[in-house]
């Protein structure tokens, strides 16, 4: 591995972990089930004390519903990266239903347009589920 290029990456501070979850609006969400991993791409809110993931239904389509019933502690990661500067934050904690309340406006204040895949706006539907933070890891790039 001599002529292998490498890139060194540290520990992120908190503020700057909580900068990135605050401008960032999507991730990757794991899951599982027993020996069975689950991986979804999500958009997310952030507001210092909760991250939220919006958390579509598309007709029959319960993969998603199943997965995060049996899931007791998931993983959400969110990250950007080049060839010279790189970050990732990984989230974990237990993941239910959000039991708050938000109307549409507010909804599309908190995350981006969802991205419609072979569906019709009629036969999607959209629940919220909170991920309690008990671990937040943030690497990034450095010199």
């Amino acid at each position: 591995m001599d002529h292998v290029e490498y890139v060194y990456t540290g520990g992120m501070t908190e503020s700057d972990v909580d900068d990135h979850l605050r401008a960032g609006e999507h991730g990757v969400l794991g899951l599982a089930n027993g020996n069975d991993a689950y991986a979804i791409p999500l958009s997310y809110h952030y507001d210092g004390d909760r991250l939220l993931l919006r958390v579509s239904a598309h007709d029959d389509d319960g993969e998603k519903g199943r997965f995060l019933e049996t899931t007791d502690r998931a993983t959400f990661v969110c990250y950007d990266a080049s060839t010279s500067e790189s970050w990732s934050i990984h989230v974990r904690g237990p993941i239910r239903e959000w039991e708050g309340d938000a109307d549409e406006a507010t909804l599309n204040d908190w995350f981006q347009p969802f991205r419609l895949f072979d569906e019709t706006v009629e036969n999607v539907e959209f629940a919220l589920y909170e991920l309690r933070m008990e671990t937040v890891v943030g690497r990034e790039t450095i010199e």
